[in-house]
Protein backbone atom coordinates (compact mmCIF):
# COMPACT_ATOMS: atom_id res chain seq x y z
CA UNK A 1 0.00 0.00 0.00
CA UNK A 2 1.17 3.47 -0.12
CA UNK A 3 2.72 5.03 2.92
CA UNK A 4 -0.28 7.67 2.76
CA UNK A 5 -3.81 6.21 2.88
CA UNK A 6 -4.77 9.34 1.38
CA UNK A 7 -3.26 8.91 -1.77
CA UNK A 8 -4.76 6.08 -4.40
CA UNK A 9 -2.01 5.25 -5.87
CA UNK A 10 1.32 3.55 -4.56
CA UNK A 11 4.40 4.67 -5.62
CA UNK A 12 5.38 2.73 -8.72
CA UNK A 13 1.95 1.54 -8.92
CA UNK A 14 0.14 0.07 -12.50
CA UNK A 15 -3.47 1.56 -12.36
CA UNK A 16 -4.54 -1.42 -14.77
CA UNK A 17 -3.56 -3.60 -11.94
CA UNK A 18 -4.55 -1.66 -9.25
CA UNK A 19 -8.05 -0.97 -11.05
CA UNK A 20 -8.53 -4.81 -10.93
CA UNK A 21 -7.55 -5.43 -7.73
CA UNK A 22 -10.02 -2.53 -6.38
CA UNK A 23 -12.86 -4.06 -8.20
CA UNK A 24 -12.23 -7.13 -6.67
CA UNK A 25 -12.22 -5.46 -3.42
CA UNK A 26 -15.78 -3.81 -4.11
CA UNK A 27 -17.49 -7.35 -5.31
CA UNK A 28 -16.32 -9.01 -2.03
CA UNK A 29 -17.90 -6.32 0.60
CA UNK A 30 -20.83 -6.01 -1.47
CA UNK A 31 -21.42 -10.52 -1.31
CA UNK A 32 -20.30 -9.76 2.35
CA UNK A 33 -17.15 -10.85 2.77
CA UNK A 34 -13.94 -9.22 3.77
CA UNK A 35 -12.18 -7.20 1.42
CA UNK A 36 -8.65 -7.40 0.80
CA UNK A 37 -6.03 -4.92 -0.62
CA UNK A 38 -8.45 -1.74 0.63
CA UNK A 39 -7.02 1.28 1.84
CA UNK A 40 -8.80 1.80 5.40
CA UNK A 41 -10.11 5.09 4.83
CA UNK A 42 -12.09 3.95 1.66
CA UNK A 43 -13.51 0.41 3.39
CA UNK A 44 -14.41 2.81 6.23
CA UNK A 45 -16.24 5.26 3.83
CA UNK A 46 -17.74 1.96 2.33
CA UNK A 47 -19.15 0.68 5.78
CA UNK A 48 -20.61 4.56 6.62
CA UNK A 49 -22.29 4.27 3.36
CA UNK A 50 -23.52 0.94 3.72
CA UNK A 51 -25.17 2.00 7.18
CA UNK A 52 -26.67 5.23 5.18
CA UNK A 53 -28.72 2.89 3.25
CA UNK A 54 -26.88 4.08 -0.26
CA UNK A 55 -27.71 1.54 -2.94
CA UNK A 56 -24.60 0.69 -4.64
CA UNK A 57 -27.03 0.40 -7.93
CA UNK A 58 -29.24 3.14 -8.07
CA UNK A 59 -28.22 5.86 -5.52
CA UNK A 60 -30.26 8.15 -4.34
CA UNK A 61 -28.82 11.55 -5.88
CA UNK A 62 -30.98 14.02 -6.79
CA UNK A 63 -31.10 17.62 -7.35
CA UNK A 64 -33.59 19.16 -5.22
CA UNK A 65 -32.94 22.82 -5.53
CA UNK A 66 -34.79 25.85 -7.54
CA UNK A 67 -32.29 27.62 -10.02
CA UNK A 68 -32.91 30.76 -8.05
CA UNK A 69 -32.17 29.04 -4.76
CA UNK A 70 -29.07 27.44 -5.90
CA UNK A 71 -28.42 30.97 -7.37
CA UNK A 72 -28.68 32.87 -4.17
CA UNK A 73 -26.47 30.27 -2.35
CA UNK A 74 -23.99 30.72 -4.89
CA UNK A 75 -23.77 34.47 -4.65
CA UNK A 76 -24.16 34.46 -1.00
CA UNK A 77 -21.41 31.67 0.01
CA UNK A 78 -18.13 32.60 1.04
CA UNK A 79 -15.89 30.94 -1.11
CA UNK A 80 -18.06 32.83 -4.19
CA UNK A 81 -14.91 35.58 -4.26
CA UNK A 82 -12.29 32.52 -4.56
CA UNK A 83 -13.61 31.71 -7.97
CA UNK A 84 -11.20 33.24 -9.79
CA UNK A 85 -8.40 31.59 -7.93
CA UNK A 86 -10.10 28.11 -8.79
CA UNK A 87 -10.65 29.07 -12.63
CA UNK A 88 -6.91 30.23 -12.83
CA UNK A 89 -5.16 27.33 -11.01
CA UNK A 90 -7.46 24.19 -12.15
CA UNK A 91 -10.04 25.11 -14.65
CA UNK A 92 -8.39 26.46 -17.33
CA UNK A 93 -6.07 23.45 -17.27
CA UNK A 94 -8.81 20.84 -17.07
CA UNK A 95 -10.51 21.93 -19.97
CA UNK A 96 -7.98 20.80 -22.16
CA UNK A 97 -7.08 17.56 -20.05
CA UNK A 98 -10.19 16.26 -20.09
CA UNK A 99 -11.11 17.04 -16.57
CA UNK A 100 -13.92 18.44 -14.32
CA UNK A 101 -13.72 20.61 -11.43
CA UNK A 102 -16.50 21.08 -8.64
CA UNK A 103 -16.46 23.63 -5.51
CA UNK A 104 -19.36 22.47 -2.97
CA UNK A 105 -20.43 23.34 0.36
CA UNK A 106 -19.78 22.04 3.89
CA UNK A 107 -22.91 19.43 3.25
CA UNK A 108 -21.14 18.44 -0.28
CA UNK A 109 -23.51 20.39 -2.08
CA UNK A 110 -22.14 20.89 -5.40
CA UNK A 111 -22.60 24.65 -5.88
CA UNK A 112 -19.78 25.16 -9.34
CA UNK A 113 -19.19 21.63 -11.97
CA UNK A 114 -16.62 23.43 -14.97
CA UNK A 115 -14.26 22.22 -17.26
CA UNK A 116 -14.43 19.38 -19.91
CA UNK A 117 -17.69 19.34 -21.44
CA UNK A 118 -18.04 15.65 -22.98
CA UNK A 119 -16.83 14.64 -19.05
CA UNK A 120 -19.38 17.03 -17.43
CA UNK A 121 -22.07 15.44 -19.69
CA UNK A 122 -21.06 11.62 -18.91
CA UNK A 123 -20.84 12.73 -15.49
CA UNK A 124 -24.23 14.17 -15.24
CA UNK A 125 -25.38 11.58 -16.05
CA UNK A 126 -24.91 9.62 -12.68
CA UNK A 127 -25.90 12.99 -10.62
CA UNK A 128 -22.73 14.51 -10.45
CA UNK A 129 -24.35 18.69 -11.52
CA UNK A 130 -24.50 22.19 -9.89
CA UNK A 131 -26.81 21.49 -6.95
CA UNK A 132 -26.78 17.87 -6.13
CA UNK A 133 -25.68 16.52 -3.35
CA UNK A 134 -22.41 14.39 -2.69
CA UNK A 135 -22.54 13.72 0.72
CA UNK A 136 -21.45 10.14 1.24
CA UNK A 137 -25.19 9.26 3.47
CA UNK A 138 -26.44 10.02 -0.19
CA UNK A 139 -24.23 9.17 -2.76
CA UNK A 140 -21.62 6.94 -1.25
CA UNK A 141 -18.10 6.74 -1.19
CA UNK A 142 -16.53 9.30 -3.51
CA UNK A 143 -13.49 12.02 -2.81
CA UNK A 144 -15.80 14.88 -2.01
CA UNK A 145 -17.69 12.90 0.56
CA UNK A 146 -14.82 10.99 2.58
CA UNK A 147 -13.02 14.66 2.47
CA UNK A 148 -15.87 16.47 4.42
CA UNK A 149 -16.54 13.04 6.52
CA UNK A 150 -12.82 13.16 7.84
CA UNK A 151 -11.36 16.85 7.16
CA UNK A 152 -8.66 15.56 4.96
CA UNK A 153 -7.62 15.81 1.42
CA UNK A 154 -8.19 12.34 -0.14
CA UNK A 155 -8.02 10.26 -3.72
CA UNK A 156 -10.94 8.01 -4.79
CA UNK A 157 -10.09 5.43 -7.78
CA UNK A 158 -12.55 3.88 -10.23
CA UNK A 159 -14.22 1.05 -8.54
CA UNK A 160 -13.44 2.63 -4.46
CA UNK A 161 -16.47 4.65 -5.20
CA UNK A 162 -19.15 2.95 -3.18
CA UNK A 163 -21.75 3.44 -6.27
CA UNK A 164 -21.21 1.65 -9.44
CA UNK A 165 -22.28 4.26 -11.98
CA UNK A 166 -19.23 6.62 -10.83
CA UNK A 167 -16.50 3.67 -10.75
CA UNK A 168 -15.57 4.64 -14.86
CA UNK A 169 -14.32 8.22 -12.78
CA UNK A 170 -11.48 8.75 -10.16
CA UNK A 171 -11.16 11.63 -7.96
CA UNK A 172 -9.00 13.91 -5.80
CA UNK A 173 -10.46 16.31 -3.31
CA UNK A 174 -9.63 18.76 -0.41
CA UNK A 175 -11.57 20.41 1.83
CA UNK A 176 -11.46 24.65 2.29
CA UNK A 177 -11.39 26.01 5.67
CA UNK A 178 -11.85 29.35 6.85
CA UNK A 179 -9.13 30.92 9.17
CA UNK A 180 -11.01 30.04 12.14
CA UNK A 181 -10.43 26.36 11.43
CA UNK A 182 -14.20 25.49 9.94
CA UNK A 183 -14.73 23.75 6.94
CA UNK A 184 -16.13 25.85 4.66
CA UNK A 185 -16.68 23.64 1.31
CA UNK A 186 -14.70 21.07 -0.67
CA UNK A 187 -12.82 21.62 -3.45
CA UNK A 188 -12.96 18.19 -6.08
CA UNK A 189 -10.96 17.22 -9.70
CA UNK A 190 -12.72 14.50 -11.15
CA UNK A 191 -11.69 12.53 -14.54
CA UNK A 192 -10.33 9.46 -15.73
CA UNK A 193 -7.68 7.28 -14.08
CA UNK A 194 -5.26 10.40 -13.93
CA UNK A 195 -7.42 12.55 -11.58
CA UNK A 196 -6.30 9.71 -8.80
CA UNK A 197 -2.66 10.36 -9.64
CA UNK A 198 -0.05 11.84 -7.00
CA UNK A 199 0.15 15.35 -10.04
CA UNK A 200 -3.98 15.80 -8.95
CA UNK A 201 -4.01 15.66 -6.00
CA UNK A 202 -0.85 18.27 -5.26
CA UNK A 203 -2.71 20.74 -8.07
CA UNK A 204 -5.99 19.83 -6.01
CA UNK A 205 -3.48 21.01 -2.73
CA UNK A 206 -2.17 23.63 -4.14
CA UNK A 207 -5.24 25.31 -5.02
CA UNK A 208 -7.29 24.52 -1.50
CA UNK A 209 -3.63 26.51 0.05
CA UNK A 210 -4.21 29.12 -2.31
CA UNK A 211 -8.12 29.82 -1.30
CA UNK A 212 -7.39 29.34 2.37
CA UNK A 213 -4.05 31.70 2.24
CA UNK A 214 -6.75 34.20 0.46
CA UNK A 215 -9.64 33.92 3.03
CA UNK A 216 -6.65 34.27 5.61
CA UNK A 217 -5.76 37.91 4.46
CA UNK A 218 -9.30 38.95 3.29
CA UNK A 219 -9.89 37.88 7.41
CA UNK A 220 -6.63 40.51 8.25
CA UNK A 221 -8.39 42.74 6.16
CA UNK A 222 -11.31 42.72 7.86
CA UNK A 223 -9.90 43.25 11.34
CA UNK A 224 -7.41 46.22 10.49
CA UNK A 225 -10.51 48.44 8.71
CA UNK A 226 -12.83 47.71 11.90
CA UNK A 227 -9.76 49.19 14.25
CA UNK A 228 -8.54 48.13 17.18
CA UNK A 229 -11.51 47.71 19.25
CA UNK A 230 -12.86 44.48 16.79
CA UNK A 231 -13.75 41.50 18.69
CA UNK A 232 -11.48 38.55 18.86
CA UNK A 233 -11.74 34.67 18.68
CA UNK A 234 -13.38 35.01 14.85
CA UNK A 235 -11.48 34.81 11.82
CA UNK A 236 -8.54 37.29 13.41
CA UNK A 237 -7.61 34.97 15.81
CA UNK A 238 -4.04 34.69 16.30
CA UNK A 239 -3.62 38.30 14.65
CA UNK A 240 -1.91 41.25 16.79
CA UNK A 241 -4.08 44.07 17.18
CA UNK A 242 -3.47 46.57 14.34
CA UNK A 243 -2.26 49.33 16.97
CA UNK A 244 0.98 46.99 17.81
CA UNK A 245 1.70 45.59 14.37
CA UNK A 246 4.68 46.87 12.79
CA UNK A 247 4.59 48.69 9.40
CA UNK A 248 4.69 46.05 6.30
CA UNK A 249 6.29 46.82 2.91
CA UNK A 250 5.17 44.41 0.16
CA UNK A 251 7.47 44.76 -2.73
CA UNK A 252 7.41 40.91 -4.38
CA UNK A 253 6.71 41.04 -8.20
CA UNK A 254 5.23 44.45 -8.25
CA UNK A 255 6.28 47.79 -10.09
CA UNK A 256 5.92 50.12 -7.00
CA UNK A 257 6.04 48.93 -3.45
CA UNK A 258 2.61 48.82 -1.03
CA UNK A 259 2.96 50.70 2.39
CA UNK A 260 0.92 49.81 5.19
CA UNK A 261 1.11 51.29 8.69
CA UNK A 262 -1.33 50.17 11.78
CA UNK A 263 -4.72 51.36 11.36
CA UNK A 264 -4.11 53.12 7.69
CA UNK A 265 -4.89 51.97 4.47
CA UNK A 266 -2.13 50.70 2.27
CA UNK A 267 -0.32 53.84 0.24
CA UNK A 268 1.17 52.91 -3.42
CA UNK A 269 4.64 54.04 -3.23
CA UNK A 270 6.84 55.08 -6.10
CA UNK A 271 9.78 53.29 -7.24
CA UNK A 272 12.46 55.08 -6.17
CA UNK A 273 10.72 55.57 -2.40
CA UNK A 274 10.13 51.80 -2.86
CA UNK A 275 13.78 50.94 -3.33
CA UNK A 276 15.54 53.48 -0.35
CA UNK A 277 12.43 51.91 2.29
CA UNK A 278 13.30 48.34 1.11
CA UNK A 279 17.04 49.48 1.86
CA UNK A 280 16.40 51.02 5.02
CA UNK A 281 14.68 47.94 6.20
CA UNK A 282 17.47 45.35 5.10
CA UNK A 283 19.98 47.22 7.02
CA UNK A 284 18.74 47.64 10.62
CA UNK A 285 21.65 49.87 11.82
CA UNK A 286 21.66 52.51 9.19
CA UNK A 287 23.59 53.47 5.96
CA UNK A 288 26.11 55.91 5.58
CA UNK A 289 25.37 58.64 2.44
CA UNK A 290 28.16 56.57 0.36
CA UNK A 291 26.59 53.32 1.58
CA UNK A 292 23.04 54.20 0.42
CA UNK A 293 24.34 56.47 -2.77
CA UNK A 294 25.50 53.43 -4.35
CA UNK A 295 23.18 51.06 -3.14
CA UNK A 296 20.36 52.98 -5.26
CA UNK A 297 22.66 54.15 -8.45
CA UNK A 298 24.99 51.65 -10.16
CA UNK A 299 27.42 55.09 -10.72
CA UNK A 300 26.21 56.41 -7.16
CA UNK A 301 24.69 59.46 -6.39
CA UNK A 302 25.51 62.94 -4.67
CA UNK A 303 24.87 63.38 -1.33
CA UNK A 304 22.90 66.09 -2.39
CA UNK A 305 20.61 64.27 -3.85
CA UNK A 306 20.58 61.32 -1.62
CA UNK A 307 19.74 63.79 1.16
CA UNK A 308 17.04 65.24 -1.06
CA UNK A 309 15.43 61.21 -1.68
CA UNK A 310 15.47 61.01 1.60
CA UNK A 311 14.04 64.32 2.90
CA UNK A 312 10.87 63.25 0.02
CA UNK A 313 10.56 59.81 1.23
CA UNK A 314 10.06 61.18 4.59
CA UNK A 315 7.14 63.59 3.57
CA UNK A 316 5.41 60.24 2.81
CA UNK A 317 5.94 57.85 5.79
CA UNK A 318 6.58 60.61 8.40
CA UNK A 319 8.03 59.21 11.67
CA UNK A 320 8.60 55.85 10.42
CA UNK A 321 12.17 57.28 9.25
CA UNK A 322 14.63 58.04 11.71
CA UNK A 323 17.41 61.20 11.68
CA UNK A 324 19.75 60.97 9.00
CA UNK A 325 23.78 60.47 9.21
CA UNK A 326 23.40 56.95 9.32
CA UNK A 327 20.22 56.80 7.62
CA UNK A 328 18.32 54.33 9.11
CA UNK A 329 14.16 54.14 10.23
CA UNK A 330 12.84 54.82 13.30
CA UNK A 331 10.35 52.10 13.59
CA UNK A 332 10.34 48.35 13.07
CA UNK A 333 9.24 47.57 9.42
CA UNK A 334 8.53 44.29 7.74
CA UNK A 335 8.45 43.05 4.30
CA UNK A 336 7.30 40.48 2.56
CA UNK A 337 10.64 38.91 1.68
CA UNK A 338 10.90 37.99 4.98
CA UNK A 339 7.65 35.85 5.06
CA UNK A 340 8.96 34.21 1.85
CA UNK A 341 12.43 33.49 3.73
CA UNK A 342 10.69 32.33 6.80
CA UNK A 343 8.76 29.54 5.17
CA UNK A 344 11.71 28.31 3.61
CA UNK A 345 13.83 28.66 6.67
CA UNK A 346 11.29 26.04 8.17
CA UNK A 347 11.48 23.76 5.44
CA UNK A 348 7.89 24.76 3.92
CA UNK A 349 9.05 25.22 -0.06
CA UNK A 350 5.39 24.80 -1.34
CA UNK A 351 4.34 27.51 0.85
CA UNK A 352 7.41 29.96 0.23
CA UNK A 353 6.47 29.63 -3.74
CA UNK A 354 2.84 30.32 -3.14
CA UNK A 355 4.12 33.58 -1.01
CA UNK A 356 6.23 34.51 -3.54
CA UNK A 357 3.92 36.61 -6.68
CA UNK A 358 7.33 37.39 -8.62
CA UNK A 359 10.58 39.13 -8.02
CA UNK A 360 11.19 41.88 -6.16
CA UNK A 361 10.83 45.06 -7.78
CA UNK A 362 11.19 43.98 -11.08
CA UNK A 363 11.71 47.40 -12.56
CA UNK A 364 14.45 48.57 -10.26
CA UNK A 365 17.91 48.96 -11.39
CA UNK A 366 19.25 50.02 -8.05
CA UNK A 367 22.10 47.40 -7.58
CA UNK A 368 21.62 46.86 -3.78
CA UNK A 369 17.58 46.37 -4.83
CA UNK A 370 18.59 43.60 -7.87
CA UNK A 371 21.18 41.93 -5.42
CA UNK A 372 18.29 41.31 -2.81
CA UNK A 373 16.25 40.19 -5.98
CA UNK A 374 18.63 37.95 -7.34
CA UNK A 375 19.32 35.99 -3.39
CA UNK A 376 15.97 35.76 -2.62
CA UNK A 377 14.98 33.76 -6.79
CA UNK A 378 18.50 31.96 -6.09
CA UNK A 379 17.38 30.48 -2.42
CA UNK A 380 13.96 29.58 -3.42
CA UNK A 381 15.73 28.18 -6.98
CA UNK A 382 18.00 25.92 -4.32
CA UNK A 383 14.85 25.02 -2.22
CA UNK A 384 13.06 23.75 -4.90
CA UNK A 385 15.82 21.57 -6.80
CA UNK A 386 16.44 19.76 -3.29
CA UNK A 387 13.33 18.80 -2.19
CA UNK A 388 11.00 16.10 -2.39
CA UNK A 389 7.83 17.77 -2.45
CA UNK A 390 5.98 17.17 -5.58
CA UNK A 391 2.92 19.76 -4.71
CA UNK A 392 6.14 22.41 -4.20
CA UNK A 393 8.17 21.61 -7.12
CA UNK A 394 5.15 21.68 -9.41
CA UNK A 395 3.62 24.93 -8.19
CA UNK A 396 7.32 26.27 -9.22
CA UNK A 397 7.26 25.16 -12.95
CA UNK A 398 3.80 26.94 -12.92
CA UNK A 399 4.89 29.83 -11.51
CA UNK A 400 5.92 32.57 -14.05
CA UNK A 401 9.64 32.70 -12.45
CA UNK A 402 9.82 28.96 -12.89
CA UNK A 403 8.60 28.17 -15.54
CA UNK A 404 11.94 27.93 -17.87
CA UNK A 405 13.95 26.53 -14.45
CA UNK A 406 15.60 23.74 -16.41
CA UNK A 407 16.62 22.09 -12.76
CA UNK A 408 13.11 22.24 -11.57
CA UNK A 409 11.59 20.40 -14.43
CA UNK A 410 14.70 18.04 -13.84
CA UNK A 411 13.58 17.78 -10.48
CA UNK A 412 10.43 17.12 -11.23
CA UNK A 413 11.09 14.20 -13.45
CA UNK A 414 13.01 12.64 -10.85
CA UNK A 415 10.03 12.82 -8.16
CA UNK A 416 7.44 11.60 -10.26
CA UNK A 417 5.67 8.16 -10.48
CA UNK A 418 7.92 6.72 -13.62
CA UNK A 419 5.22 6.18 -16.19
CA UNK A 420 2.82 9.35 -14.88
CA UNK A 421 1.52 11.46 -17.94
CA UNK A 422 2.56 14.23 -15.00
CA UNK A 423 5.89 12.57 -15.81
CA UNK A 424 5.93 12.66 -19.19
CA UNK A 425 4.96 16.13 -19.52
CA UNK A 426 7.78 16.67 -17.54
CA UNK A 427 10.48 15.35 -19.79
CA UNK A 428 8.83 17.06 -23.01
CA UNK A 429 9.25 20.23 -21.12
CA UNK A 430 12.66 19.25 -20.17
CA UNK A 431 13.63 18.21 -23.82
CA UNK A 432 12.09 21.65 -25.21
CA UNK A 433 14.31 23.41 -22.83
CA UNK A 434 17.76 21.21 -23.22
CA UNK A 435 17.21 22.36 -26.93
CA UNK A 436 15.68 25.83 -26.44
CA UNK A 437 19.28 26.97 -24.19
CA UNK A 438 21.86 24.44 -25.41
CA UNK A 439 22.28 22.33 -22.47
CA UNK A 440 21.10 18.92 -24.54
Amino acid sequence: MSASPWVAWPSGADPATLGARVRAAHDAFLAGGAPEAVRPVVLDSWRRSRRSGVDPERPAVVVDLPDDELARRRRDHPLAPLLPIVRRLLVEDAESEGLVVALGDADGRLLWVEGDRTVRTALGRAGFVEGATWHESVAGTSAPGIALATDHEVQVYAAEHFACAIQPWSCSAAPVHAPDGRVLGVLDLTGRDGAASPLALSLVRSAVAAMESELAARALRDLVAAGPGAPRGSAATAVRSPSDAPARLDVLGRAGGSLRRADDDAVGLGLRHSELLLLLATQPDGWSADGLALALHPTGLSDVTVRAEVSRLRRVVGDLLGGSRPYRLAAPLVTDLVDVRALLDAGDVAGAVRSYPGPVLPRSQAPGVVALRDELDAELRAAVEHTDDVEAVLAWTLHPSGADDWAAWRRLTGILPAGSPAAARARARLLLLDRRLGTA
